[in-house]
């Protein structure tokens, strides 16, 4: 019987095949855990008001790091233009591992409406992941006489102008959502912008507006409580969460696909092993089953990719979301 060892023999050191590959391993694991990282608490710029979508995730995922770092993941909410306060704060950090950023959607679109905002998206910023991804709803305050996205279209139409819609701030996915429906409905609609997405949904609560594109995440219980009706969902399938809901294409709007989602990212210059390690935590958090039955209930599809493959998504979308700011005429505040 042949016998794997490790020993001394003279000078030399003698390794058996099974203890090599266990170095080999640990030395993989050494490289994508820095020595004494984390040794104080992470800070996570959340560019929007509490209780928002980019809020919920950011803590759920900041509270899964934390158990997993044994180091506090604090949350620090930067509201303000759509999302730009915070992000630029998180731009001019120290690049050092103890501060993150979670953005959504209107990350990629404020280029497009600000050409000085403080920060390049591509240039400033170290992708860590892509978190997760929400198929939002086309609702409606259940005052407004129409069950259907056929219905909204045609009363639109025969009242230019009269009809209001809400989002979380000019320039973010509520209000692209929104221009683009106008855009292939021939509807002209009135935007009202709201310092976040709850406050926005409060206002269409409270009858101030009429409509809105808004975030699965928190529209989803006031639908089933009756509050507010939902007409169709904003993305390119269905959600299991309400499989009756038939998507806007579905429902006659062609061409009609807005998903939004949520990413976290790192000062540039945050070293390399440091943004992998963080990748790797987002991914085990949003993979395990705890945290993908918390976001599937939530309207949430998890993601959790790489650092490389986030970096390609967002050059992506920026592209993607500058044709429409530009064919729509949107400009920023």
């Amino acid at each position: 019987m042949c016998r794997q060892r490790a020993g001394l023999s003279g000078n030399r050191l003698i390794v058996g095949p099974a203890l090599l590959v266990l170095m080999i391993a640990g030395s993989a694991v050494a490289q994508t855990r820095p020595a004494g990282y984390p040794s104080k608490p992470i800070r996570m710029i959340v560019p929007y008001v509490p209780g928002g979508p980019t809020d919920i995730l950011g803590r759920a995922i900041a509270q899964s790091i934390s158990d997993s770092f044994g180091q506090p993941v604090l949350i620090d909410n930067r509201p303000g233009s759509a999302g730009n306060v915070g992000t630029v704060a998180a731009a001019k950090s120290a690049p050092d591992g103890y501060t993150v950023n979670m953005v959504a959607i209107s990350f990629a679109v404020a280029p497009s409406l600000d050409p000085k905002l403080g920060y390049d998206p591509l240039r400033d910023f170290a992708p860590v992941s892509l978190v997760a991804s929400v198929n939002n709803l086309l609702v409606v305050h259940p005052s407004l006489p129409v069950k259907s996205v056929k219905d909204l279209i045609a009363l639109g139409r025969a009242k230019p102008g009269q009809l209001t819609y809400a989002s979380g701030g000019n320039g973010g996915a509520q209000h692209l959502a929104g221009e683009l429906f106008a855009s292939l409905s021939g509807v002209k609609m009135l935007h009202v912008p709201y310092k976040g997405s709850a406050p926005g949904v409060t206002a269409l609560l409270g009858g101030e507006v009429m409509l809105g594109f808004t975030d699965t995440l928190i529209t989803l219980p006031l639908v089933k409580a009756g509050k507010l009706r939902a007409l169709a969902v904003t993305g390119e399938k269905r959600t299991p969460l309400m499989p009756e809901l038939p998507t806007m294409a579905e429902a006659g709007l062609a061409g009609y696909a807005v998903n939004v989602w949520f990413g976290l990212l790192a000062p540039v210059g945050t070293p390399a092993e440091i943004v992998s390690r963080l990748s790797a935590e987002v991914a085990r958090a949003v993979r395990s089953t705890e945290m993908r039955d918390r976001l599937t209930a939530l309207g949430a599809e998890p993601v959790g990719n790489s650092p490389e493959q986030f970096a390609a998504f967002l050059r992506t979308e920026i592209a993607r979301w500058a044709l429409v700011v530009r064919s729509a005429g949107i400009r920023g505040d």
